[in-house]
């Protein structure tokens, strides 16, 4: 994964502390910029749950398409703050000239195709929801409401995408979601924690792997 990211200087009153350089993490955080390492230490792989959360990194996953995660994360405050936090219904209700704005907008990537998949992605979501289901449940339907613990133990063992991650896109689009190839379903995945890819020399492994009570998917 490319993922450098220029960071502005922090401001010690305002800003959080900076990620601990000297604990173990997964290859691409590990030779990332500040601001990657702490969305790996306190994001990536973490157990999302929520419409308007899942939403974002779907979303998100989608206008990384062909960059890198370093331009997206970069970006995400701007995508927020473009797309209504994110909220389904807001973004349902806005019409076709809505995109000729966000086009122009330097906050966020403007790709046209990109910027009309959150629109008809927020479409798809109202129509999950008339069917009587929502993308929390839909989502961890796949990995039976746990995280999968696959046990990476480097990075080269860590595929693009997966069987699962191909059902995943193979659903989404089949209910009109776009932008959700099975290798953004499995960023996603990744992303939203529902697999566990923190390699087993990471720190966060061992902090994201459930105790034997707790449950947990191979």
């Amino acid at each position: 994964m490319d993922r450098n990211l220029a960071v502005p200087k922090r401001n010690p009153h305002t800003d959080s502390p900076p990620p601990d350089s000297s604990v173990p993490r997964c290859a691409w955080a590990e030779h990332g910029s500040p601001a990657e390492r702490q969305y790996h230490d306190t994001e990536w792989g973490v157990p999302h749950h929520g419409e308007a959360a899942l939403f974002e990194i779907l979303s998100l996953e989608g206008a990384q398409a062909g960059l890198s995660w370093s331009t997206i994360l970069a970006r995400r405050d701007g995508y927020r703050r473009a797309f209504a936090g994110f909220d389904a219904d807001t973004i349902a209700a806005w019409g076709p000239e809505v995109i000729d704005h966000l086009v122009q907008n330097p906050g966020i990537i403007r790709h046209r195709g990109k910027i009309a998949s959150v629109l008809a992605n927020a479409h798809a979501l109202r129509a999950l929801r008339e069917d009587g289901a929502d993308l929390d449940t839909f989502l961890w339907s796949y990995t039976g409401g746990t995280p999968l613990q696959p046990r990476y133990a480097s990075a080269d063992e860590v595929p693009s995408t997966t069987d699962t991650a191909r059902r995943i896109s193979r659903d989404l689009k089949k209910r009109g979601f776009r932008f959700v190839g099975p290798t953004a379903a499995y960023a996603l995945m990744q992303a939203a924690g529902l697999t566990n890819d923190h390699t087993t020399d990471c720190h966060r492994h061992t902090e994201l792997t459930p105790r034997p009570s707790e449950g947990a998917q191979p």
